[in-house]
């Protein structure tokens, strides 16, 4: 026995990490876990020589892997060029490459090398200093900025490469609520001795990563039957928040703002009326757990379907 308490770790959630340049981000993920105590996944690699944002969740929170992977990347990229060319022909160029590209991955990732298309949101030229081009991209997941650089250089004559990457932005985390791998140790080092804040300040709550998914909100009585699977109905619904189509995803919300899980709309939200009968929602991601709200459903018996279906 040392006599320390154990930090007051929560069972699912978020820390977005400063990844440094050198290990890779399953590496950096691993060493988060190891901190944590938790079980661990990563939103989205960044190759061992790039450094900035990389989300972390842990605890139950993993499971929100595919919402997090999809969000749209910010990048600060140095790319050199191989020759001589003029700061407006730059400006030109990164305007050209705005909206829909082509892309094949690198020899050296991970996935397989087929062609795909991906979407440029915005370029903003930051500086240019002889051959040095310091520039911010907005693009959508899975866009190969080394790649980019490639072809831009292309398209100004002059051939380029990527010398130094940043992510400064993963969908709506972004790198002034990073921490080092350090703070995040020295925070539950803290935790140990008593003084919590520092890590609570650290980790974020599975909600922050659905901040920009359409909502429904349930009422309490309907969160247990949730968190066991059961289809949301209508009458459960106290509202909703933004719109969605048929077969999009939807957070499903408690009226006090915490996350129960995510789910498939089987109806547009124009047609969804609140609190009236018909299935709405199909849970396809739970993350509350079973019994944190009391249970305002009834199992059903055999005595039960016999006598229903007597009527």
């Amino acid at each position: 026995m040392t006599g320390r308490e154990e930090p007051p770790i929560p069972l699912s959630g978020i820390v977005v990490v400063d990844k440094p340049r050198g290990p890779s981000s399953h590496q950096v993920t691993a060493w988060v876990g190891d901190i944590l105590g938790r079980r661990v996944g990563h939103a989205g690699t960044l190759d061992p020589g790039v450094s900035g944002v990389l989300v972390v969740m842990f605890g139950g929170a993993v499971r929100l892997a595919p919402i997090l992977l999809a969000h749209s990347k910010e990048y600060v990229c140095l790319m050199r060029l191989h020759g001589d060319v003029s700061r407006e022909a730059v400006d030109r160029v990164a305007e050209e490459f705005v909206g829909r590209v082509y892309q094949r991955p690198p020899r050296k990732s991970a996935v397989k090398r087929s062609l795909r298309i991906r979407k440029i949101h915005e370029i903003e030229i930051l500086d240019m200093k002889g051959r040095l081009v310091l520039f911010r991209v907005r693009c959508d997941a899975g866009t190969y900025i080394r790649t980019l650089c490639i072809h831009m250089g292309y398209a100004l004559g002059v051939c380029a490469h990527m010398q130094e990457l940043r992510r400064v932005r993963s969908g709506p985390f972004d790198e002034t609520a990073a921490v080092s791998l350090h703070e995040l140790a020295d925070a539950v080092a803290a935790a140990r001795e008593g003084n919590s804040a520092p890590l609570q300040r650290m980790l974020l709550p599975p909600v922050s990563a659905v901040v920009d998914l359409p909502k429904v909100v349930i009422r309490d009585t309907a969160v247990d039957a949730i968190c066991h699977g059961a289809v949301l109905a209508g009458v459960g619904v106290t509202r909703k928040e933004g719109g969605f189509g048929k077969g999009e995803v939807v957070a499903i919300m408690t009226e006090r703002g915490e996350l129960v899980g995510l789910g498939k709309a089987l109806i547009s939200s124009s047609t969804l009326k609140p609190g009236e009968p018909g299935l709405v929602v199909a849970p396809t991601t739970v993350l509350m757990q079973p019994g944190t709200y009391p249970r305002g459903w009834k199992k059903q018996t055999p005595a039960d379907i016999i006598n229903r279906q007597a009527r």
